[in-house]
């Protein structure tokens, strides 16, 4: 499978500054408050780096197997081409917080999920966390298949289940948090975006991602 073909098709890049924007909001108004301005972050599975070049924070690190990723990622990120299940660049308990986004439903099977999960937990030290940005199979059970490269379901629950078994602690679990995708017809200028941020009774109504922090005991 060509993933850097699949996604020139589903991601035009003159799209990407608006959806640049977005995250710029989310990172400053929600995901900041998980990640102190002294931390070392990893962006696991980093795509686009919507997230890892917009978080603030000390020393930025984006891992990702497409080597194109390194045409998005700012300056001031690292970029490392390995396996999510092996990155034998970070050694244990050398970061303060891995971020994912939208990854794991990608990996061909349930056992390379937990074993990135594994892999996350080794390289974050005690007390670093993990935050999991991921489309909730529970509320898409028929659009979660509408992307080819997607293979594997997963919902909140089984997520925090995978979590405790790897003895992480669940800090928040939010089963519904953002929309599916920003293809969505909701409005998405800073405005609405901080809004909705800013109003959790709305994120029953319309989130499909669940978000899910787990701390490393």
């Amino acid at each position: 499978m060509d993933l850097q073909k699949i996604y020139a098709t589903r991601f035009i890049e003159e799209a990407l500054p608006a959806k640049n924007e977005i995250w710029k909001v989310i990172c400053t108004d929600f995901f900041s408050q998980f990640v102190p301005k002294t931390a070392t972050v990893v962006d696991m599975g980093a795509g686009y780096c919507e997230f890892i070049n917009n978080i603030d924070c000390e020393r930025k690190i984006a891992i990702d197997l497409n080597p194109d990723v390194k045409k998005f990622a700012h300056p001031d990120v690292e970029v490392i081409n390995e396996s999510c299940l092996s990155i034998q660049s970070l050694t244990d308990n050398s970061v303060d917080i891995v971020f994912m986004s939208n990854f794991l439903e990608h990996l061909l099977n349930k056992q390379q999920v937990f074993e990135t999960l594994q892999e996350s937990k080794r390289i974050i030290n005690h007390s670093g966390k993990l935050l999991i940005l991921q489309p909730n199979i529970r509320f898409l059970p028929n659009h979660y298949w509408d992307f080819f490269d997607h293979h594997t379901p997963l919902s909140d629950r089984s997520l925090v289940e995978a979590l405790e078994t790897l003895d992480m602690k669940i800090v928040k679990c939010y089963p519904r948090f953002l929309p599916y995708t920003t293809k969505s017809k909701l409005p998405k200028g800073r405005f609405f975006v901080k809004l909705y941020l800013r109003l959790p009774w709305l994120w029953p109504l319309f989130g499909k991602q669940a978000f899910i922090v787990a701390e490393k005991r």
